[in-house]
């Protein structure tokens, strides 16, 4: 008895060193990053217009104070709209995610076409577009965002119960993080793939970390971006990547000096089934030889600085040309009464007499220097921030008025942001590989999918953990066109009569397409049924794998000797026999057809 009692002690403090030493990390990590941190909180200042404010000699945040209290300190805030021009340019980053089959075999094909699937599902069950939205959002205001997946075994269809507990089939959730919530152990690393160790420490009411680990802690106030958080803890995770010691990663978490949880990293996220972190980087800008990327902001803010400068400068011009400046002779009349007051319309000045009368004092006109220097530093923010007033402002300005080069120049734009539109698709693409992964160590159970195929068809896929491809994910790049886009782009096509056969004619399966993308498939898709028969054909090519099927009378046989020809040269892992039934119920389709 007393050598477990001694057991658990050296276990209770080795647990409370462990606790002690993630926070001690924790504090020389956040310790290291201050200076890129309060850059951060500039920059969001900034932003948001709070533009009288530098980081003060000791590091901090601070506001500036006036030299004078008459000096007029107003805001020309042209970073929010460069920032609100830019962002709305990225929203059109959307790349699709699809699914590369292997081979042409039938069962790699429909491999790849689920996994695109999912994707699709998942895209639309997680609201991915926010996320990104989200995430793009703190990459251009501080540069660097991050994007968490993980597994929430709490989602999903409710499978059982464990007791009184329910027990749920489990689904995949996607957020996005802003910089102040990771830490890396190098600051020096230029991606994820260099950091050895990793940290994302977020504060959280204590009554969330009971119930997710059921540690009472007493709570306290902590700071966080939009003030203070009452009753709350820093919950520090601490991700280490594989090595000798541990060859399946450690996580490690804990809050409050309390060790919560230890373990290998959970998730099997890597391209060959290896254990990664489950975070994907994302920046506005790349910086070499630096974890953080830079925002754009920070290039705007000495020129926001200089154009506040000087249009406040011609503010307090024009108000002494408009009020005015009075000059009076000493003692030749209540001066401070004159000062409370001022000069009211058709006010009776009484004076001293023998004195000289008060008057104004004259500086002339405005000088052109400042609108010269307003000018120029407008200008500057183009160059600096990569958006013409084109993209800011809609407004042709520069005397463009052909559609094409208006268009030349809004690509100009575009190409002026590449750095940024690559970061985004990158990030895309590892977190579409990462969901997958997820699912193929997780979806244990026959999981249900429910999918709109063309012509408006609902189609269900009952799949699990084998059918699911996660390593050959292929990225196609293009920004979302509207649907008048698409609609101009088909009539031209059909105007060039690349849409029609040698007779100049227009298939069944183009005809319902086209009339699809102008939103009147339904019209054609009630009168036609060629996609049913194209669907009970790819029905009859997975049921020929396993045994002899007799087409019927009424198919279309041309359309399904087309679908099963295409099935039989696919060839893949098919073997003999599989390719003797599809060559007899060929066979037997042109014999019905005769």
């Amino acid at each position: 008895m007393e050598s477990e009692r001694t057991a658990e002690r050296m276990e209770e403090a080795r647990k409370k060193a462990l606790a002690e030493g993630i926070l001690r990390d924790f504090l020389e990590r956040q310790q290291a990053r201050k200076s890129l941190e309060r850059g951060w909180q500039l920059n969001m200042n900034f932003l948001k217009g709070n533009q009288y404010c530098g980081i003060s000699p000791v590091g901090e945040v601070e506001e500036e104070e006036a030299a004078y209290f008459w000096q007029a300190r107003g805001c020309y805030n042209h970073i929010a709209p460069t920032v609100d021009a830019r962002l709305a340019r990225l929203a059109k980053v959307r790349p699709t995610l699809n699914v590369r089959a292997f081979s042409n075999s039938p069962e790699d094909m429909k491999t790849a076409r689920l996994s695109s699937n999912i994707l699709k599902a998942a895209r639309g069950k997680l609201d991915l577009d926010g996320v990104i939205a989200r995430a793009t959002l703190w990459s251009e205001a501080c540069g660097t965002s991050f994007y968490k997946v993980v597994w929430n075994f709490d989602e999903g269809k409710l499978i059982g119960a464990d007791g009184e507990q329910p027990r749920r089939e489990g689904d995949v959730n996607v957020a996005a993080l802003s910089p102040f919530e990771v830490y890396p152990d190098s600051l020096s690393a230029e991606s994820l793939d260099d950091v050895r160790s990793l940290i994302h420490a977020k504060a959280v009411p204590v009554k969330e970390i009971y119930e997710r680990f059921g540690a009472e802690l007493a709570g306290r106030k902590v700071e966080v971006a939009e003030g203070m958080l009452e009753d709350a803890e820093i919950l520090i995770e601490r991700y280490t990547r594989p090595d000798t010691a541990h060859p399946e990663g450690r996580l490690e978490i804990a809050a409050g000096g309390v060790l919560l949880y230890e373990g290998p990293l959970p998730y099997e996220n890597g391209d060959r089934g290896e254990r990664i972190f489950p975070f994907v980087r994302q920046t506005c800008t790349e910086v070499p030889g630096s974890f953080y990327g830079a925002s754009i902001i920070d290039r705007m803010i000495p020129l926001q600085r200089a154009y506040n400068a000087v249009r406040n400068r011609k503010q307090e011009f024009l108000n002494r040309l408009s009020t005015g400046v009075l000059a009076v002779e000493d003692g030749s009349l209540d001066a401070e009464e004159l000062a409370e007051e001022g000069l009211a319309p058709g006010r009776v000045i009484v004076y001293r007499q023998g004195a000289n009368e008060p008057h104004f004092l004259d500086f002339g006109s405005l000088p052109s220097d400042f609108s010269e220097e307003e000018e120029r530093i407008a200008n500057e923010f183009i160059l600096v921030s990569g958006m013409s007033e084109l993209g800011r402002t809609s407004s042709a300005v520069y005397r463009v008025t052909s559609a094409t080069g208006l268009q030349l120049l809004l690509e100009q734009d575009t190409n002026r942001m590449q750095a940024s539109v690559e970061s985004v698709e990158r990030a895309l693409r590892a977190v579409g590989k990462q969901i997958l992964h997820l699912y193929k160590q997780f979806a244990a159970n026959k999981r249900l999918l429910s999918m709109t195929g063309e012509g408006g068809e609902t189609e269900l896929y009952y799949f699990d953990r084998s059918d699911i491809s996660a390593d050959d994910v292929e990225f196609l790049t293009e920004y979302e066109r509207t649907p008048a886009e698409v609609k101009e782009e088909i009539l031209s096509l059909f105007q060039a009569g690349l849409l029609t056969d040698g007779e100049g004619k227009l298939s069944d399966d183009t005809r319902n397409k086209i009339l699809d993308a102008f939103g009147y498939g339904s019209f054609e898709s009630a009168r036609d049924i060629s996609h049913l028969h194209l669907k009970k054909a790819e029905r009859e090519n997975i049921d020929l794998r396993e045994r002899d099927v007799e087409p019927d009378e009424y198919d279309d046989h041309a359309l399904h000797i087309t679908e099963h020809t295409r099935a039989l040269l696919s060839g893949g892992e098919q073997d003999e026999t599989v390719k003797a039934r599809l060559a007899a119920h060929i066979r037997a389709h042109r014999a019905l057809e005769k």
